[in-house]
């Protein structure tokens, strides 16, 4: 968990971000890890728990309906953005008519200056995305982590930080499908086709 970033662009060039291939079924629900607790910063300020459960909402809830199954993708280096677009693009394509689904793309900033009140609150407001569809009911959540993440990165097991990690959550908050990298055809296909069964299983 200590690699510099000369070992991760080193690893980086072999692979391209692709440290696994995705999951191609549901990881089963008794074998699944919950997924860490990480508070986030919404663009206009609030804060707001993943898992997003019941018990981590502290925004309002009628804005954010309890989804039975997240799309959380994580991103701890601008160079995966990309990569997580790959994703949540299609997913969001496919899911758009959806209420009970939540994507979240998660930016991680560990720099400390960055997370200093008058900084940080500038910050948010200069990172603001735009919605990805005003038409679509299922919308991208841009957050942001703010600080140090070593324990979060070594529970689920983060090592390279160029790449995009991708993770299906079911209502409980468990990770129940993982991807990396840039998102091949076949592997988005696993993703939506997972995402379905997961949402007829809630």
């Amino acid at each position: 968990m200590n690699r510099g970033y000369f070992a991760d662009m080193k690893e980086f060039k072999e692979h391209g971000g692709k440290i696994a291939a995705a999951d191609k079924t549901l990881i089963p629900a008794v074998s699944a890890v919950k997924f860490p607790e990480l508070a986030v910063t919404l663009s206009n300020g609030k804060v707001l728990k993943l898992p997003f459960t019941s018990s981590g909402i502290e925004v309002n809830k009628e804005s954010f309906a309890l989804p039975k199954v997240s799309l959380v993708c994580l991103s701890f280096r601008a160079s995966s953005q990309e990569m997580i677009s790959s994703w949540s693009k299609p997913f969001l394509d496919t899911f758009g008519d959806r209420k009970d689904l939540r994507v979240f793309e998660v930016s991680f900033i560990d720099k400390w200056l960055l997370g200093l009140a008058p900084i940080k609150n500038l910050l948010l407001r200069v990172l603001q995305k735009p919605k990805n569809n005003e038409n679509s009911v299922l919308q991208r959540q841009a957050v942001y982590s703010f600080g140090d993440h070593y324990h979060f990165r070594k529970e689920i097991k983060v090592l390279n930080l160029l790449t995009g990690y991708i993770l299906l959550l079911d209502k409980l908050g468990r990770i129940r499908w993982q991807g990396f990298g840039t998102a091949t055809p076949e592997e988005v296909s696993q993703l939506l086709s997972c995402t379905s069964h997961l949402l007829e299983d809630q």
